[in-house]
């Protein structure tokens, strides 16, 4: 009798410890998945309004070329300068026309 009575009672002891496993693990999982959607939709929201912010950009450079091709083009070529030219690091700029390879410099003069 006494056995059987273990036996129901490591039962009821098992179960119980799946039940409170279930109750600890299962919430915790829906909580990341929760998570998980909700920085997926973010991230699919942010990309939507790039590109939206994209486009209209595009577009009214569109526009304007459309008006003043050569100012436009001219205008987006020293922007992309201004933009990468500080990335470069030191520039020299060399004159074909010099006649010397080192020019004097009158410092001070």
């Amino acid at each position: 009798f006494n056995e059987v009575n273990q036996a129901t009672q490591e039962k009821e002891k098992l179960i119980y410890q799946a039940k409170e496993e279930y109750n600890k693990e299962i919430p915790a999982a829906r909580g990341e998945a929760e998570r998980t959607i909700k920085a997926a939709e973010g991230y699919a929201l942010d990309r939507i309004n790039r590109a939206k912010g994209d486009a209209a950009r595009f577009k009214a450079v569109y526009e304007e070329y459309v008006k003043a091709k050569d100012v436009t083009r001219r205008r987006l070529y020293l922007e992309m300068l201004k933009k990468v030219f500080p990335k470069l690091g030191p520039k020299y700029i060399v004159d074909s026309d010099q006649k010397n390879l080192l020019p004097l410099l009158t410092i001070g003069k």
